[in-house]
């Protein structure tokens, strides 16, 4: 029985982030939308409610049912999560005379409560709210306060039932890891074994009896996601595993060769399918981002479906599905709505009848290269940087043409080799070019060009949730635009994008 930390979501932008804190303590947690979560088991130790863009005070305001909770596990409600509970118990939350967004310190911490034992006086801590709690029911024990908010933290009497106003999942809370060990391991007395080393022995031997001597077939994509849950899979069932690797035209320079290459190496059972004409005709004229997707993702389809006939009784189909994906799939009334139209949740269309097996849909991103790490897989590979299924057709702005993904390809490449070699690489958490439909004046010589604009883009970001523009060195720049400019032809202009995300997203469509 794996113990479990059950997070109830209320659409805060944070939600995903408690649970990786959660996680770097070696204990599982699962994150469920308020209004739809499971029968609460033994396996269940403790529960903890997020934040949410909304006030308790609002008539649509998120309303859960914690009569299979409350008192009866211990519960942490986190700022709209601890309104709720004061509100729900009796208590008044109002608007905040004085708003606090960002950063505070505890002036008072009762030391002595089990949820806040080790914490100091003065410690920063993150707010992130709108309203206050002005009264509390009289079993509510104070037990941390800020200068301006007496209600900082709360227990109730009688009950392991505590809240905080304050975000302890976040980097600014300079001690939130401390008061989230105290809640998870000493309050829901979870053991702290949940290791990348336990998670692929339970996987691989979970693998074994689902599949027993089906076969599996899996389309690689050369990124971490999928390669892992190849070596997971091949771990399992060995050679009844057939990976599929489609060149779809859209990969960066000599991908398809190198990659290959690196699959072969680690002894696993793949194909390479070239189908670059298939995907520029399917692309041919279609300039809207979504119908680019849709092309891209039905031809592949088609590709996969045709190859994956060329084995006999296939049974399952094996897909990388990571955690954040699952939760947008199921997500209520918050940020995961949907933006674009990329992930692989659901996407198996009715004719393949194959069944799905998704060994990493448990894991964040950042944990999936701790699982590669452990299953001793090249570090070059785990390291690399994200890359979107539909390729380079997303990077390209406007119609595909082959020119266009050429000269892409070019400049993505300049672009990504001088990371490397100039030991930037590792320091970004995703790099890219992108080809604007945008041509401008330059001079070459004696001569006047029109040619088109490249963007580069570098980000730092833990999982691809938020992201900040990286302050790449000036000189590095310089020389990477001038090597562009002067070896990639139909290149006469390169900028580069200092936007964040939010507002912006990371890919450029």
């Amino acid at each position: 029985m794996q113990e479990t930390i059950l997070i109830l979501d209320f659409g805060s932008q944070y939600t995903q982030l408690i649970a990786r804190r959660v996680r770097e303590l070696n204990v599982f947690c699962e994150i469920y939308p308020f209004n739809s979560f499971p029968e609460i088991t033994s396996n269940y130790k403790g529960v903890i409610l997020s934040g949410s863009p909304f006030s308790v005070r609002d008539e649509d305001a998120p309303v859960p049912d914690l009569s299979d909770i409350r008192a009866k596990l211990p519960l942490l409600g986190v700022c709209f999560g601890a309104q709720f509970l004061a509100k729900d118990s009796g208590g008044e939350v109002m608007p905040s005379k004085i708003r606090e967004y960002g950063r505070a310190n505890l002036a008072f911490i009762q030391k002595e409560n089990e949820l806040m034992k080790g914490m100091t006086n003065g410690c920063q801590v993150w707010m992130s709210h709108g309203d206050t709690i002005l009264g509390i029911p009289d079993n509510f024990r104070i037990i941390a306060s800020t200068s301006d908010v007496e209600v900082a933290g709360y227990e109730i009497a009688g009950e392991p039932t505590y809240g905080i106003q304050f975000h302890p999942e976040v980097y600014h809370t300079s001690e939130g890891m401390t008061l989230l060990r105290n809640f998870v391991v000493d309050i829901c007395a979870c053991h702290q074994i949940w290791t990348p080393e336990s998670f692929v022995e339970t996987t691989v031997k979970g693998l074994k009896e689902k599949l027993r001597d089906d076969k599996v077939v899996l389309g690689l994509s050369g990124g971490v996601d999928s390669s892992v849950s190849a070596v997971l899979l091949d771990r399992a069932i060995g050679k009844n595993l057939h990976c599929i690797f489609v060149d779809n035209g859209l990969l960066r320079k000599d991908e398809f060769e190198s990659v290959l290459d690196s699959y072969k190496h680690m002894g696993l059972n793949v194909k390479g399918v070239r189908s670059q004409e298939k995907f520029y005709e399917a692309l041919k004229g279609i300039s809207d981002p979504e119908k680019k997707r849709k092309a891209i993702g039905n031809t592949f389809i088609e590709v996969f479906d045709e190859e994956a006939h060329e084995i006999q009784d296939v049974k399952w189909l094996a897909q990388g599905t990571i955690y954040p994906d699952v939760i947008e799939s199921k997500s209520v009334k918050g940020p995961s709505a949907t933006i674009k139209s990329h992930h692989n949740v659901g996407g198996l269309p009715d004719f393949m009848k194959l069944k799905i097996v998704e060994p990493l849909n448990t894991l964040f991103k950042d944990e999936v290269r701790r699982i590669g790490k452990s299953l001793d897989m090249d570090t070059a590979l785990l390291s690399r940087h994200p890359f979107p299924g539909p390729g380079l057709g997303i990077r390209i702005l406007g119609d595909i043409t082959e020119e266009k993904v050429r000269v892409l390809q070019e400049a993505d490449h300049i672009f990504i080799e001088g990371l490397k070699s100039n030991g930037l690489y590792d320091k970004v958490w995703q790099a890219l070019a992108v080809l604007l439909p945008v041509q401008s004046v330059g001079v070459m010589g004696d001569e006047r060009t029109y040619e088109n604009t490249v963007v580069l883009r570098a980000v730092g970001s833990t999982d691809g949730m938020t992201a900040d523009w990286s302050h790449l060195p000036y000189e590095f720049l310089a020389r990477v635009s001038n090597d562009i400019i002067n070896k990639v032809k139909g290149v006469n202009r390169v900028v580069y994008d200092i936007s964040s995300k939010p507002p912006a997203t990371i890919e450029w469509e």
